[in-house]
């Protein structure tokens, strides 16, 4: 299984998030830089995030990102589920139909090898990602 990008920064700023109690309220710009992310790509996660409801952003002065309440509890299995969103692994249904697809029982086993993926994540929780050893090299990350 293989994660989208937007799901691997979205991973990475929450970690970063996570841990920012004594980072209070970074842009979306700062956390791009530290996290060595395009500022674009950054952009959208954090939107993507915001309407999740993992992520508070403030604009203006004082503002900036922060998690939500509960984001440090967070299950990551939820979280990759929602970022990745819903779908086969495979496009049994592209532009080209294979030609399997009627009897095919290769959709069926990706479907519960991705499930499977997916429910070894559920008991793993945001704040278990930022214990130590990977709380302290997030909190020393500095801009590129």
């Amino acid at each position: 299984m293989r994660l989208t990008k937007s799901t691997d920064i979205a991973l990475r700023i929450v970690m970063r998030l996570a841990v920012s109690d004594e980072w209070a309220n970074p842009t979306t710009r700062e956390v791009a830089e530290v996290m060595g992310v395009q500022y674009t790509h950054a952009a959208k996660v954090v939107a993507q995030l915001q309407h999740l409801g993992v992520v508070r952003a403030r604009r203006g002065r004082g503002g900036g990102l922060a998690l939500a309440a509960e984001g440090r509890s967070l299950s990551v299995g939820w979280l990759v589920r929602e970022l990745e969103g819903v779908g086969d692994v495979v496009d049994c249904e592209g532009e080209v139909r294979c030609p399997l697809s009627a009897a095919c029982r290769l959709r069926r086993a990706l479907r519960q090898a991705q499930e499977a993926f997916y429910a070894s994540l559920d008991p793993l929780r945001v704040e278990d990602l930022v214990a130590d050893p990977t709380g302290p090299v997030l909190l020393s990350l500095q801009p590129n």
